[in-house]
């Protein structure tokens, strides 16, 4: 029963530290340590039903979000919305068991003494895991533990280094670090109270392999996060600088707040195009006092803030003449469709760029979303599920995009990820190394509804702009749009569920400008490589037992 507690405690802990969930991003640190007590000394099947049970605990109420999206928006039945939030709070926790399974069996935190430390072995197996988990099935890294931290510039700063799995990495170590601390104490005051056989109780003594030979990692361990944390105080120093010798774009966001059961009533698009407009209106005068300057170059829209196909609408005219008086850039989120080589109409979820020297016929520039949403953009194996069908909101399936494009304004080149994007390291890092001045997240978050999810998505998205030192422009249609720096900082974030903008002078590289990261560099290999250690680690695994 105690075993169970703490697995169970360890699911509570890793969910009350994720955003907008009520606590505190800090309990991250802390958090797996009772699930690796739970599991010391116990077989891999064990171990793995405890992992499952923290991660069920977890991923259910992180997920909940789920429901939102399938039953009220998605027009899915509510058992139906529920049986899939089961199922891929299911998927997800199946990563916790394995993570357990395996530590227990190439560590001495089972039975059997392996090679590994548990101390390495840990953060190595959880981030080796978190990257598999990205690329299976199309990938799903929602929330990975990392992004927990991204209200915390000081502890974030290490993701340029290696990304948000560097930050990861140093959470399951610290829990690890602190598990292997503490296990004796725990051990002493809980022998009695443990049922079962000898064999299954807690033995009073460590293994003399943590407090002697093994005493030089705990201090390398202990090196590790306190120089994270300096690191970061370094970096968050020098970033004043480096700003202040780089150039700025102005720019705006523009949240229109329109509620999702409106958003494709054809009878409210007009209402939809000049509610934007006005928004827009409102930041690109301004106020005598604030000076001609104060007009942002480049004017940021949501994801699909058009309800239409632009190019096939007398409603665009109205955004080209917004532009022409104005002189600047408006980005904004639509439906697109074309027809391809084969003269078969195809269709995309697209961000278009709108200049003062725009036609009708063609924006300044388009980009198509290339990472599509199972199920909300597009239906796997659709013959065999025809009940998520309503979720599309389409009349056919959208097609990916064809790679990074970089849209042009004032002279930046822009990257510009659609919403479910912002949670793709890959994407961010492809388009800033193909010289992208400054990243875009447009996204619509209506569909999460009043839940912890548009948290959870600005968590990600941030950890895009500290990875790739680029500053992030964010719009939400109903939140929260946000203008982030590259050292992570939010500014002036909106709240939810009101129509708003947000504008200033964003950051972007220059000549004299330090902006580029390790990460964009050859970082990003950081969480590959734990990956290749966890398969190498495998392998060798079953070599000594078919050996032996």
């Amino acid at each position: 029963m105690i075993r169970i507690m703490l697995a169970a405690l360890s699911g509570l802990l890793l969910f009350f530290s994720s955003p907008g969930s009520g606590g505190h991003a800090l309990m991250a640190w802390v958090a797996l340590t009772p699930l690796l007590l739970a599991i010391e000394k116990l077989d891999w099947r064990r171990a793995a039903g405890l992992g499952l049970l923290a991660g069920l605990v977890y991923h259910l109420p992180l997920l909940h979000w789920i429901t939102i999206v399938l039953g009220v928006y998605g027009g899915v039945h509510s058992l139906v919305a529920a049986l899939a939030l089961g199922l891929l709070a299911l998927y997800m926790s199946c990563y916790l068991a394995l993570f357990a399974a395996l530590l227990v069996n190439f560590t001495y935190w089972g039975k059997n003494h392996g090679r590994l430390g548990a101390l390495w072995a840990a953060p190595v197996i959880w981030v080796g895991l978190d990257v598999l988990r990205a690329r299976l099935f199309t990938g799903f890294p929602w929330q990975d533990l990392g992004y927990s931290q991204y209200q915390l510039p000081l502890l974030t700063q290490v993701a340029d280094l290696g990304g948000h799995h560097a930050i990861t990495f140093l959470l399951v170590l610290s829990g690890t670090l602190l598990a292997l601390l503490i296990s004796p104490v725990v051990k002493g005051h809980l022998k009695q109270q443990v049922a079962g056989s000898p064999e299954e109780r807690w033995p009073t003594a460590r293994p003399a392999i943590v407090l002697r030979t093994d005493r030089w990692s705990l201090a390398l361990a202990l090196l590790l996060l306190i120089s994270t944390a300096l690191y970061g105080a370094i970096r968050l120093q020098q970033y004043p600088q480096i700003l202040a010798a780089a150039p700025m774009i102005k720019t705006a966001v523009v949240q229109g707040n329109i509620p999702q059961e409106e958003k494709w009533d054809q009878e409210l698009r007009a209402a939809t195009i000049q509610r934007y407009l006005e928004l827009s209106e409102s930041v690109a005068t301004g106020d005598e006092a604030s000076g001609p300057d104060r007009s942002p170059a480049l004017i940021v829209w949501p994801e699909t803030s058009l309800p239409f196909y632009p190019l096939e609408h007398p409603l665009f005219y109205d955004l080209i003449d917004f532009t022409t008086r104005h002189d600047n850039c408006l980005l904004v989120g639509a439906p697109h469709r074309e027809l391809d080589a084969d003269r078969q109409l195809q269709y995309y979820n697209s961000a278009l760029l709108i200049g003062p020297t725009s036609g009708a016929e063609q924006p300044a520039g388009i980009y198509h979303k290339q990472h599509l949403v199972p199920f909300g953009e597009y239906i796997p194996l659709r013959r065999l599920l025809p009940f998520f069908a309503p979720v599309v909101e389409t009349l056919g399936d959208f097609t990916p995009g064809p790679g990074p494009t970089l849209l042009s304004c004032d002279d930046r080149r822009i990257g510009t990820l659609i919403c479910f994007e912002a949670i793709f390291p890959r994407l961010a890092r492809q388009m800033t190394a193909k010289g992208a001045d400054l990243l875009v997240n447009i996204t619509n978050d209506a569909w999460f509804g009043d839940s912890n999810a548009p948290w959870q998505h600005l968590s990600m998205a941030t950890l895009r702009a500290v990875e790739n030192r680029r500053s992030m422009a964010r719009a939400a249609n109903t939140g929260i749009s946000v203008l982030i720096t590259p050292d992570g900082r939010l500014h002036q974030a909106t709240e939810l569920f009101v129509p708003d903008t947000r504008h200033a002078a964003l950051p972007v590289p220059g000549p004299n400008a330090r902006m580029n990261s390790l990460f964009t560099a050859g970082g990003f290999l950081f969480g590959p490589f734990c990956l290749l250690l966890l398969i190498a680690g495998i392998g060798r695994h079953i070599y000594v037992i078919r050996r032996d």
